[in-house]
């Protein structure tokens, strides 16, 4: 590993120090809003009265952007589907991450 002022080269790659534990906290933070959205529909499907832990609502574009060049097509559109577990799960990964 050769380091220079501030970065550090790395399998032909020039990473900032600091990058991997940032990459750490978005990789927690995703399985934290997966697992988390999981639970609750597990949850809310087994137990009548967790119902609401699977009510998601959904956050994102109203509908799909289309672009036609001509010779090619895009199409870009995002959704977030978060429920109360979805929340709990971002909240207990970021803890856990910064307990590490």
């Amino acid at each position: 590993m050769i380091s220079y002022i501030g970065y550090k080269y790395k399998v032909g790659v020039f990473m900032k120090y600091g990058s991997s534990k940032k990459n750490m906290l978005v990789l927690t933070i995703i399985v934290g809003a997966i697992g988390g959205s999981l639970l609750g529909e597990i949850l809310g499907s087994k137990f009548k009265i967790l119902d609401f832990l699977k009510q998601s609502y959904k956050i994102g574009t109203p509908g799909n952007l289309y672009f036609d060049l001509k010779i090619v097509n895009f199409t870009f559109g995002i959704n977030f589907y978060i429920n109360l577990m979805t929340i709990i799960g971002i909240v207990l990964a970021i803890i856990i991450n910064r307990k590490h």
